[in-house]
């Protein structure tokens, strides 16, 4: 790593969710075990502002799938496996820039968050990553044709406000760092069929976070 590389200062700002095969809500996000003692899912950042330097991340979006087993948060995850897909429509700066902050080479929370399991990495492409986030959060989804299809619908019920969500604040186990709050939702479609990781579930859970990164550090 060069000097270069490890100066550069970075800001991210965007929106991040997941749907997973936990029952809702997923434990992960207590700090607590899997509900099945395992998971997988697709993550998800869509970057509504960011850059890398003099180089503008603007608007691009970047999606994991993930495995592991274990509890993430109380360092004894094991089996850990990853795959990732970049934005298309980012050049090569770009794409090298997002390649740098996601594995953690420029601190930050993606170092943190990279440190918490040795995760095997299964493969990465550039691919067209369609995202979509409701302004008030009633759903949100994001759409890699023919590999990747995560819909989800926010968690309600009989005593819940008409346009209110159900939120948790001060998570102990939030993927996004500390500092942000979860809004619960509930996956009507949750498929993947890439590089080894292959499920088609509903009605599993998800959440959306805020996400206000930076770094070094």
């Amino acid at each position: 790593m060069t000097e270069t590389t490890t100066s550069t200062a970075w800001h991210l700002v965007g929106d991040w969710f997941d749907t997973c095969k936990c029952a809702i809500p997923c434990p992960c996000t207590f700090a607590q075990p899997p509900t099945e003692g395992d998971c997988d899912g697709v993550l998800v950042w869509h970057i509504r502002e960011g850059r890398y330097g003099e180089v503008s991340l603007d608007g691009l979006n970047f999606v994991m799938l993930g495995a592991f087993t274990g509890n993430i948060w109380a360092g004894e995850a094991t089996h850990s496996r990853a795959a990732f897909f970049i934005d298309e429509r980012a050049d090569d700066q770009q794409r090298a820039a997002l390649g740098t902050i996601f594995s953690g080479q420029v601190g930050g929370w993606p170092k943190r968050f990279g440190e918490l399991a040795e995760t095997e990495v299964r493969g990465m492409d550039a691919a067209p990553i369609t995202v979509e986030i409701d302004d008030d959060l009633r759903s949100w989804s994001v759409e890699i044709p023919g590999r990747v299809t995560a819909r989800v619908e926010a968690l309600t019920g009989p005593t819940a406000p008409e346009g209110g969500r159900v939120q948790l604040h001060n998570a102990p186990g939030a993927e996004v760092g500390p500092g942000q709050i979860a809004t619960w939702g509930r996956a009507t479609t949750d498929h993947a069929d890439a590089f080894g990781f292959s499920w088609n579930r509903s009605g599993k859970s998800s959440k959306h976070f805020p996400f206000d990164w930076s770094g070094p550090d």
